[in-house]
C-alpha cells in the first residue's frame, strides 16, 4: 500500500514538473510575443488582404487587446510543440520502447497539422470570407468603416480554432494505437461525428452561410482522412500481432 502512495506522489510531482516547465515556456514566449508583435502585425498589415482597411481605433484599449492577441499566437506556436514534447516525456515510463517511439513521431505531425490549419485558415478561408462579407455590404449600400480591433478579432477567431481542428487526424491515429476507437467504430459513428463537426463548423464561423461551408467541408474532409489513418494503422497492427502470434 505504502508503495503505491509513493509511486502516485513521483507521478504527481513528475506531472506537476512538466506543467510547470509548459507554463514558463507559455510565459516566456508570451513576453516574446509582445516583444514581436508590432513586426508581426507590420507584416499581416502589408498584405494584400488587408491593403483595403483603415487602421482605426474605436477604443482606449483596442490597441492592446489586439498586441495581446497577436501575442498569444506567437506563444501557441512555440509552445503548442513543447508541451506536446512534455506530455511524451510524462507518459514515456509507461510505454514500450516501440510504443514510445511511435507516439514521438506525433509532436511533428501535430505541429504540422497545426501550421497548415493556421495557413489554410489565414490564406484561404479568411480572405474568401472578407471578400464575401464585403460584397453583401456593398450590395444593400452600406458604407464600410472598420478598426483594426475588427480586423484582428475575426482574423485571431479563426486561425487558432481551425488549426487546433486541423489535429483531428493525430488525435484519431493516436486513439486508434491506444485500441479506444477501430475503423469500424468510425464508420458506425459518421453520422453523429458529421453533427458534431457542423456544429463546430458553425460555432467558429462568422454567422454567415458561405463562412460556414467554407470551414464545415474541410472539418468533413478531416474526418474522412482520419478514418482512412485509422484503417491504415489498425491493419498494420493486427498484422504485427498475428506476426508476434505466430512465434
Amino acid at each position: 500500500m505504502e508503495e503505491k502512495e509513493y509511486t502516485l506522489v513521483e507521478h504527481l510531482e513528475e506531472l506537476r514538473k512538466r506543467l510547470i516547465i509548459i507554463s514558463v515556456v507559455f510565459i516566456v514566449t508570451l513576453l516574446i510575443g509582445f516583444i514581436f508583435a508590432p513586426d508581426i502585425l507590420q507584416f499581416l498589415k502589408s498584405q494584400d488582404v488587408a491593403k483595403h482597411v483603415d487602421w482605426n481605433v474605436f477604443g482606449y484599449t483596442d490597441g492592446i487587446s489586439i498586441y495581446v492577441k497577436c501575442a498569444l499566437i506567437v506563444s501557441i506556436c512555440i509552445t503548442l510543440p513543447i508541451a506536446m514534447h512534455q506530455l511524451w516525456l510524462f507518459t514515456k515510463p509507461g510505454l514500450t520502447d516501440k510504443e514510445s517511439s511511435s507516439a514521438a513521431t506525433f509532436i511533428p505531425i501535430a505541429f504540422l497539422l497545426f501550421i497548415i490549419g493556421i495557413s489554410f485558415s489565414y490564406f484561404i478561408l479568411f480572405p474568401l470570407m472578407l471578400t464575401f462579407m464585403s460584397n453583401i455590404n456593398e450590395s444593400i449600400g452600406a458604407t464600410e468603416t472598420y478598426g483594426m480591433k475588427q480586423y484582428f478579432t475575426l482574423m485571431f477567431n479563426l486561425l487558432i480554432p481551425v488549426g487546433l481542428v486541423f489535429e483531428l487526424p493525430v488525435i484519431i491515429l493516436f486513439l486508434t494505437k491506444l485500441g479506444i476507437v477501430t475503423p469500424n467504430r468510425l464508420r458506425k459513428m459518421r453520422k453523429v461525428s458529421y453533427f458534431i463537426l457542423i456544429v463546430i463548423g458553425v460555432m467558429i464561423s462568422p454567422p454567415d452561410f458561405v463562412s460556414d461551408f467554407l470551414i464545415i467541408i474541410p472539418l468533413l474532409l478531416l474526418f474522412e482522412i482520419s478514418i482512412i489513418v485509422s484503417e491504415k494503422t489498425y491493419k498494420k497492427q493486427l498484422k504485427l500481432a498475428q506476426q508476434e502470434g505466430s512465434k
